[in-house]
Parts: C-alpha cells; structure tokens; sequence
C-alpha cells in the first residue's frame, strides 16, 4: 500500500499540553484557542515558504498585533494586555507548534530586558542582541526585518541596554537551518533613542533567550511527536500500519519521553518565583530540552523514513528548528557547564537540599 498524500500531512492536529490543564486561567486558553484558529488560517505552508525566502509576512505579523501578542508583557497602561511571563511563553510555545515565521521570541525578550532597565517599549519590530566594543551585533535574529534594535551594550562603567530606532547598516546577512534570518549588524547608521544601565544585562539576555527558545522546542516537539503517531498510524507495510511492529514503537515511546521530559523541563523554568526566571532551572530547561531536540528530531525523520526528508512534507518545519534552536542562547553542553559552575560555587553539602527544593 502507498503513503497517504503528502499534502495530507499539512493538516494540523491541536496538542493536548499541560498549559490546557484546569490550572490554565481562563484567558490563558482564550489565548491559545486564538493562537490555533489564526495560524490555521493564515500560517500554511506557502506562508513559511515565502518567509524562508526573505519575503517578510506582514499579514501575519498585523495578525499577531491585532491579537495584541507582541506586547502582551506590557501592562494595560502601556498599551499591552498584562500577561505573566509563563503565560507569555506558553503562547509562545504553542507558535512554535505550528512553525510560525516571526520574531516573536524575540519581542518577549527585548520587551523584558526593556522593562529590567525601565526603558519604555517601542511599537515595531524589534530585534535584540549583545553588542561588541565596535557596536556590532552576530547573528541577530529577524535583523533585516526590525523597527528598533535592543542592544545590550558593555563599557568600563558597566553593562546597559539602548534602544535604537531607524536602518541598522547589515555587514552579513545569514540565515539559520530554518531559514530563518541572522543577520550581523552594526547600529553605527542608526539613532540611540534610548539607554539605561542594568547591571548583568548580558547574562539576563542569556537568560531570557534561552527560556524563550526552550519554550519554542517544546512546542516543536510536541508537534514532531504528533507527525510521528499520525504517520506510524497511517503508513501500512507488510499488511499493517508501521506503529504495530515493536522496533517502531520503541522509537515513539523514545521520542514520547523527551517531549514530556522537555515539557516538565520548562515547565519547572516557567514556573520559578522571583522577578527573572531563575538561572538555574532554565539552565537545566535549555540543556536538557536541546537535547530532546536532536533526538526528538531525529527519531521523527527515522519514523518516517524518506518521506520525512522531503520539502513538500510538514514535518521540516518543525525538525530543521528544532536543530536550529537547540544551539541558540547556549547549546545543551554550554548549558551543562554552568549548571556544573552554579552547583560546584554552592559546595558538597548544598547539593542535596538545593536538588530536593527544585
């Protein structure tokens, strides 16, 4: 028997996840329910195609103004909706289950690191990254596209985050396995609005970055374990569907224990006390949720063999982020070392208690 259509495979399945648990505020699932019908109507696939091809989704992008989720960490007064930082991020996640192709990641963190230095956040697209003594930016994330840049800039007097508005000057213009754009720039052509010093500004730049790119991986995990069930289901050989022979069904019940490992993961990071989250558990959520993300990854393309490496199936979308995020703000291995700096600082004796507190 032949595979199902490939086109087949573009129909979104909504996941069932523990931010849809009774816990879950009312306007929290509103959020969410919102966040589903939109990118079924407006996030297909020629949309992510086009993205990936420099062309920028402005009808997307107004979409998710309207919806008022690129500044849903401002408080009403500012012209935001108020929403708490894990609320934010788990709206974030569920974007990344459907692969959508905008810097919204990225405007939760400026947005953050904007309102750590008590600077007002602009309305635009903004890009983020930590600037060189030169006033150089690596790899900013949606670079070409921004309104304003937030910079997280470091002198002798200390660490400070400035906004500046106008055309940055691109010096390279890359983009990462998703296609998404990384583009190195220098504010140099550009106007400094505003700057405010915050003293570890570049560490909580890590910080945020991570926790919104764990936040994104979930969401991509839980869709690439979606495809996974629904194509072992559906693809027939030898007389039955694959998801009946044991070998398969390993690598599902595999590649199940890492999306609810990652999900436990940044659940636990999301849900820290404190005004930032805390380092220590989203170092523990970034490493081991970029772990999941390769192997994750890879058991979904090995489940659906060939028909997974094409460009015409879905499951691209989500995989080729997957590797792309998971080395982004510090991969699993950078990650593991701080966790190892952060528990050797505390001593021998501080191990246990502080495990049994987590």
């Amino acid at each position: 028997m032949s595979p199902p259509p490939i086109d087949a495979k573009e129909s979104t399945v909504m996941p069932t996840t523990a931010q849809d648990s009774d816990s879950t505020s009312e306007i929290d699932a509103l959020l969410l329910e919102t966040i589903d019908r939109l990118c079924a109507a407006q996030a297909d696939r020629q949309t992510r195609e086009r993205a990936e091809q420099g062309q920028w989704p402005a009808q997307l992008w107004s979409a998710f103004v309207d919806i008022g989720l690129t500044r849903c960490l401002l408080p009403e007064s500012a012209g935001g909706s108020g929403l708490a930082l894990a609320s934010a991020l788990r709206a974030l996640r569920r974007t990344a289950y459907h692969g959508v192709p905008l810097p919204l990641a990225e405007a939760m963190i400026a947005t953050r690191l904007l309102q750590a230095a008590q600077l007002e956040v602009p309305a635009g697209v903004l890009a983020v990254g930590a600037a060189d003594a030169d006033g150089l930016l690596p790899r900013v994330a949606w670079g070409e596209q921004c309104d304003f840049v937030v910079a997280v800039e470091s002198s002798p007097e200390g660490e400070a985050v400035a906004l500046y508005g106008g055309s940055p000057r691109i010096v390279r213009g890359e983009r990462n396995l998703a296609g998404e754009p990384r583009t190195a720039l220098s504010v140099d052509t550009m106007q400094r609005i505003m700057r405010a010093p915050l003293p570890d500004a570049a560490a909580l730049l890590m910080r945020y970055g991570a926790l919104a790119r764990s936040a994104q991986m979930v969401g991509a995990l839980e869709r690439a374990l979606e495809l996974s069930l629904q194509y072992a289901n559906e693809r027939v050989q030898f007389g039955r569907p694959i998801g009946k022979f044991q070998a398969v069904q390993h690598l599902l019940a595999v590649q199940a224990s890492h999306a609810a490992a990652a999900s436990a993961a940044c659940e636990a990071a999301l849900d820290s006390p404190g005004v930032h989250p805390d380092e220590l558990l989203v170092a523990i959520a970034k490493a081991r949720i970029s772990e999941a993300a390769g192997q994750g990854a890879d058991i979904a393309h090995q489940v659906h063999g060939a028909m997974g490496f094409t460009r015409e199936h879905v499951l691209h979308n989500v995989t080729r982020r997957l590797y792309a995020w998971r080395d982004e703000y510090g991969n699993e291995v950078f990650w593991q070392r701080r966790i190892g700096l952060m528990v050797g600082a505390q001593g021998a004796d501080a191990l246990w208690p502080m495990l049994t507190a987590l």
